[in-house]
């Protein structure tokens, strides 16, 4: 497969979430060589001479008053790399690992880093030959940077740690080596530009993001398929009292409701004599929850975008004045605060799609449905249990929502004094995304029982093809069994998209746009 290739600081989502699925190799576009060459020749420059420049020439941290000896360079950047492999806890997906390399090589490629052109080279192979290194997940405070989950990234590139490679796990360099390749000997400041920067908790809020939005996407499937099951209205989906509002996640998601529940036969049914005066607001304020969250997504995606082309090492060569200067581009706060305003919008997506799942298994709330949805309630308890798991995993999901991006502590001797606790702000999020997941799959499962029951009445086209594709997995219920494994299915084709695909319909919300 030919490699993309990618012109750092103009990535966009789009490209970055192909990224995700393919895990294909890149390159960097060329054009950015002269620019990372003439960065790498500042920094020679600076640590041949006698000025102290952090992380060139002195100690990190709290001992960046240390001045290092020239000939000493090389030593210090391969100690600052292993010193800081220090992480612990389960091994990071190799997707993620993936994307971050991915993140690192366009954050390098800027031309402020200072690292010879061959770093890149070297990264952009191992990716081309699926050389990922083996990064434990915990340990990052998210400044300054991702320090420890990089040091593993980075200890692969001088031979050291451990890298998978054709299925197998191998320390380092036997993983080069097996693919024909060498380790590095760093250069002035190479290993600080490596483990310095956000790309650990960016490359974990990117994923979150991508199955954020399949989720919300899934949600306003399955929740036009819970409207038809209660005979629910459509009258607050009306065009007029969205764009009296204004939000664009609102509108977006009246708009493919409407789309989806368009020909519907049990829909037209109730328009008249209909007893009911409104439905709950589980179904009559989808387009101003799940519109919201939708909101909050866009935000954080376009907050995640400029991050993944951002240079967030440290120090950083400024061509423009001639200057080496120290900042902190390398604190993760935006991360960290897009991360805490996805959890929040995945909470809220499972909170309501929830209370659609209790709405349906309720016979005094849901229109004449049996009660849990079972043809023969008291021998058989049918989505009884059901509903319950999706109200602790909503529950859990609320748990999760609390912000990570105000529980910072210090850190090193107090030199490194607020952080921003992006990373395990964005790990976080896999998990939720996978518990709203299987609260949207057991919707799905009612609502296709729900709406078997208004037969011969027949819901939309497009809801059709979602019942269809459910029946090719998961049969109806028509006495108990275990809902484990079906719950499992069910989630699995969400997460894969497929739900969302076998509606056909073509106008769903787009990420990459403005909120």
């Amino acid at each position: 497969m030919t490699p993309a290739t990618l012109i750092p600081g103009s990535v966009d989502l789009a490209q970055l979430e192909a990224l995700v699925q393919t895990k294909g190799a890149v390159q960097l576009d060329r054009v950015c060589k002269p620019a990372v060459e003439a960065a790498a020749s500042r920094i020679a420059e600076t640590a041949a001479g006698d000025e102290a420049v952090y992380g060139v020439n002195t100690g990190f941290g709290k001992l960046a008053s240390v001045k290092i000896a020239a000939k000493d360079t090389t030593t210090l950047q391969r100690n600052l790399v292993l010193s800081h492999c220090c992480g612990v806890g389960e091994r990071t997906e190799p997707a993620i690992v993936h994307l971050m390399m991915v993140l690192k090589l366009l954050s390098l490629g800027r031309g402020a880093s200072g690292v010879r052109w061959a770093v890149i080279e070297l990264i952009e192979a191992m990716l081309e030959r699926s050389v990922l290194p083996v990064v434990p997940a915990q340990g990052s405070v998210g400044a300054s940077g991702d320090l420890a989950p990089l040091a593993h990234m980075a200890a692969v590139l001088i031979g050291e740690g451990e890298a998978e490679v054709d299925g197998h796990i191998r320390p380092g360099g036997d993983a080069l080596a097996a693919v024909g390749l060498k380790p590095l000997q760093l250069a002035a400041k190479e290993g600080l530009a490596l483990i310095n920067g956000t790309q650990f908790s960016t490359a974990y809020a990117l994923a979150a993001l991508f199955d954020a939005w399949r989720n919300a996407k899934a949600a306003m499937v399955t929740g036009a398929l819970s409207t038809d099951a209660i005979m629910g209205s459509t009258a607050p989906l009306q065009p007029e009292i969205h764009a009296l509002r204004g939000h664009r996640g609102q509108i977006d998601v009246a708009a493919t409701m409407r789309d989806l529940m368009a020909g519907s036969e049990i829909r037209e049914s109730h328009r008249e004599g209909d007893s009911r005066v409104q439905d709950p607001y589980c179904i009559r304020c989808q387009p101003q929850v799940t519109g919201a969250a939708l909101d909050f997504l866009r935000q954080a995606g376009r907050t995640l975008e400029i991050e993944a082309n951002a240079v967030t090492d440290n120090p950083l060569v400024l061509a423009g004045i001639d200057r080496v200067v120290s900042g902190g581009n390398f604190h993760a706060e935006p991360v960290g605060f897009a991360a805490d305003q996805m959890a929040l919008a995945i909470a809220e997506i499972g909170a309501i799609a929830q209370r659609r799942v209790a709405l349906m298994v309720d016979p005094t709330l849901s229109f004449d449905l049996p009660p849990f949805l079972t043809p023969d309630p008291g021998l058989n308890s049918g989505f009884m249990i059901a509903e319950v798991t999706t109200a602790a995993l909503m529950s859990e999901n609320k748990h999760l929502a609390n912000p990570c991006s105000t529980d910072s502590t210090p850190t090193s001797a107090n030199q490194e004094d607020h952080v921003s606790m992006a990373a395990h702000g964005a790990r976080r999020l896999i998990r939720m995304n996978a518990n709203l997941g299987s609260i949207l799959a057991v919707e799905w499962m009612c609502a296709a029982q729900g709406i078997a029951y208004r037969a011969p009445l027949q819901t939309s086209e497009p809801l059709r093809h979602a019942i269809a594709l459910l029946r090719r997995h998961v049969a109806p219920l028509n006495e108990d069994r275990a809902l484990a494994v079906d719950i499992s299915q069910a989630a699995a084709l969400i997460g894969e998209g497929q739900l969302v695909a076998a509606t056909g319909h073509r106008g769903f919300p787009i990420l990459g746009v403005a909120p």
